[in-house]
Formats: structure tokens, C-alpha cells, sequence
């Protein structure tokens, strides 16, 4: 069997984040794990740019714009959308996914999703930093796994499981 290689080191990488103003509080904490994982994993801080959008609706869009640019080997997009009395949660959690999704098949550029979709703010919390652990951290270590591995794809596979 032949497998792709998997690394989580992130040294060498450049990085866009995407964050959503709305809900700022939970966009901070997501975007703090997020800073701080790739810093962990090797990133230099100027190899991290961050572009704050006023909503997540607006998240694919500006992911796009910085995908274009090919001065990144990944983007990670954070923010939250809280359910509320309308079916306006629904609306714009299916635009962002979908959106984010058309930016990966149209750039060929891996973007995390780190967008929460909760029924309340004490889900959000929980997953921006709290008892959930932090979404911010974990879409973190998607991008850099998919940055180094999409690359690879591209090679032959080594031998070995």
C-alpha cells in the first residue's frame, strides 16, 4: 500500500485568516487559537494576514479574493452563526459552506472551515475556547495538514502505512 505523507509543521507557510466581525467576541477566541496553533506548528507571525469581514455570509467572498492572489498555501475562515427565531441561520450557514466549498474546486487552494453553526451563544463559547476545546485551533491544524498534503498529491505516493 502506498500512502500520501501527513504533517502538521507548518514552517515555511503562509497563511490567510478570514474572521467575521459579527459575534466578535467568539471571533477572537477563534482567531487567538488559530494564531497560536500556527505559531506552535512552526508558521512566522508575518506569514499570518488576517482580513476581518462585517459577517460570516461575507467570508467566501473575501476567501476567494486572497485564494486568488497565490501568495498563500491555505486559508482558514472563522466566525459564528447563532440560531435565531428565523430561518435566516439556515440561509446563511448553507452560503457559507457551499461558498467556502466553491472557493477550494475553484482556486485549488485548501480552506478550513472553522465557521461554528450553533443553536445558542453558549455553544459558540464553548467551542471558541471553552469546554468544546477551541474550533479556531483545530481549522489551524486542517489547513496546515491540507497545505502539505495537496502539494503532495501532485507526487507519487511512498510505500508504507
Amino acid at each position: 500500500m502506498n500512502v500520501y505523507p501527513s504533517s502538521l509543521d507548518a514552517t515555511g507557510l503562509r497563511f490567510a485568516v478570514v474572521v467575521s466581525r459579527f459575534n466578535h467576541l467568539i471571533s477572537a477566541a477563534l482567531l487567538e487559537g488559530c494564531h497560536e496553533t500556527l505559531l506552535e506548528r512552526g508558521a512566522d507571525s508575518d506569514d499570518v494576514d488576517v482580513a476581518w469581514v462585517p459577517g460570516a455570509f461575507e467570508i467566501p467572498q473575501a476567501a476567494r479574493t486572497l485564494a486568488k492572489t497565490g501568495r498563500y498555501a491555505a486559508l482558514v475562515t472563522l466566525g459564528s452563526v447563532i440560531r435565531g427565531g428565523t430561518p435566516h441561520f439556515d440561509y446563511v450557514c448553507l452560503g457559507v459552506t457551499h461558498g467556502v466549498r466553491d472557493v477550494m474546486r475553484e482556486t485549488d487552494v485548501p480552506v478550513a472551515l472553522g465557521v461554528l453553526t450553533t443553536d445558542d451563544v453558549g455553544q459558540a463559547l464553548a467551542r471558541a475556547g471553552g469546554a468544546e476545546g477551541n474550533k479556531g485551533s483545530e481549522a489551524a491544524l486542517a489547513a496546515i495538514e491540507m497545505a502539505r498534503l495537496c502539494p503532495a498529491l501532485l507526487q507519487r505516493p511512498r510505500g508504507g502505512a
